[in-house]
């Protein structure tokens, strides 16, 4: 079921928004309570309160449509902080070593410019590849890391180039532009060494939405861009929440959805700057002269509009940019190694790495 009348005021994946929550959550839906039906109503203000029953798709693979459709509650009590960055550091732990067993690396714990960071060399990276790097801005609510891993063990293999996944600096201890900061710290480092035209920037979720302010500060500070970006399930504005953000929670069609509230999307990252601030929500900035840069997101991503909405932004300003669009999946999708649309993604995302590091 779909409800349009749930929506979220700070996105789903801003898990910080949890640290909110102090009611207990109500008694979750049961199968005797859930609609059986459509339904449609468009109150005095235009908004939507409708179901829709929704089959799960043909269209993709038979474990992708055994995943979205795994029950899940609509309904849970609020995780605390404490909890959720000890759940993602064991399913991290879990992932680095099943993406490991099919793309073999060697990682190492490092630190640039004074900013932790963690390097994946892929297991027999060509030599042509030495002077070339990927710059790795991990998901995760900009309060934990879920993405370290699972963003660049198989980009690693998958393009035989180094990344370097920066372990930024995370909310709510610190605040915008902190993560923005460490990121240029880590970047300018790597201009020490590699070409901008060897350098890609890439993120999955809040590491996507975070690609994008970086690539927004690069040009403000006159450093030379890189040679592409990849923005995976992301966003450009946190003052106007995208339709997308309304209909579907971290796993899309399923789990809880919290009603609107008005306020910036991630009060805990963005604190007190203004939410059109041009860094933080660069669709409010000059975006004209970025690199090519590619956009994944899938059609039931929270972020669907979000991605959406900064690509089109980008062909607004005259950049060259690329939109790729799954269906049915949720929110960063390709982190499962089990979904054959997970491997199909990475390869695109690679293939996409190489062919503009190549030019």
């Amino acid at each position: 079921m779909l409800s349009i009348a749930r929506s979220v005021a700070c996105i789903c994946f801003f898990a910080s928004s949890l640290l909110l929550a102090q009611q207990s959550a109500p008694t979750p839906t049961t199968a005797a309570e859930a609609p059986s039906r459509d339904t449609s109503y468009i109150d005095a203000n235009g908004t939507a309160h409708v179901t829709r029953v929704v089959p799960v798709p043909q269209t993709i693979s038979p474990e992708a449509q055994k995943s979205i459709g795994r029950p899940e509650p609509d309904q849970g009590p609020p995780q605390p902080l404490a909890a959720r960055r000890k759940g993602t550091d064991a399913y991290t732990a879990r992932a680095r070593v099943e993406w490991s067993k099919i793309c073999p690396n060697t990682i190492v714990e490092d630190k640039m410019a004074g900013v932790p960071v963690r390097i994946v060399t892929p297991e027999g990276m060509p030599e042509k590849n030495k002077d070339k790097v990927l710059m790795n801005l991990h998901g995760g609510g900009f309060n934990s890391d879920s993405g370290s891993y699972t963003e660049s063990i198989p980009i690693a293999a998958y393009t035989g180039i180094k990344v370097v996944a920066v372990l930024y600096r995370l909310s709510p201890e610190v605040k915008f532009p902190a993560a923005v900061d460490d990121s240029i710290a880590v970047y300018k480092e790597l201009l020490k060494t590699y070409k901008p035209k060897h350098i890609v920037i890439y993120g999955t979720s809040a590491g996507a939405i975070l690609t994008a302010e970086v690539a927004a500060k690069i040009k403000q500070l006159g450093l030379p861009m890189p040679a592409a970006l990849g923005i995976f399930s992301g966003m450009g504005d946190f003052a106007r929440p995208g339709d997308s953000q309304a209909m579907y929670a971290l796993r899309g069609l399923a789990g809880h959805l919290d009603p609107p509230e008005p306020g910036a999307h991630d009060p805990f990252y963005v604190a007190e700057t203004d939410p059109k601030d041009p860094i933080l929500s660069p669709i409010y900035g000059d975006l004209h002269g970025l690199p090519p840069t590619l956009f994944v997101t899938s059609g039931r991503d929270l972020l669907l509009s979000g991605t959406a909405n900064l690509e089109r932004a980008y062909l607004l300003a005259g950049d060259d940019a690329h939109l790729v669009v799954y269906d049915a999946l949720p929110h960063a999708f390709w982190y499962d190694l089990r979904l054959p649309e997970a491997i199909e993604a990475n390869h695109i995302m690679a293939d996409f790495f190489v062919k503009e590091l190549g030019k």
